[in-house]
């Protein structure tokens, strides 16, 4: 078997849970800091079966790490997920290992 130096699988994986406009809306949020499915449902105007759907799909990409606090699960993105610019300034590259996008800054 040759060996992949793009890592497709897992790369299509990450770009195919970005691929809902929603899920990119939820990953540019979480730049923000941790939130839970409240708040990113009232971000969207969704409701949270929505988003909880949505979180699913990019935490088993590995885009979005989930932690129990109490009553709630708080999400966050992944490590290394975003990219600080070469000036130093707020992360705006979006690294899929494969790639990386680039993101406008809020």
């Amino acid at each position: 078997m040759k060996r992949d130096p793009l890592q497709s699988q897992r790369c299509a994986r990450k770009l195919s849970a970005l691929a809902a406009p929603e899920r990119l809306r939820i990953v540019h949020f979480l730049r923000g800091g941790p939130r839970n499915v409240t708040e990113i449902a009232n971000m969207l105007r969704t409701a949270a079966v929505n988003v909880s759907h949505h979180m699913h799909v990019l935490s088993t990409a590995g885009l979005v790490k989930r932690e129990k606090r109490g009553r709630f699960v708080l999400y966050s993105l992944g490590a290394g997920v975003f990219e600080v610019d070469d000036h130093g300034g707020t992360p705006d590259h979006l690294n899929l290992g494969c790639c990386r996008l680039e993101l406008p800054s809020e």
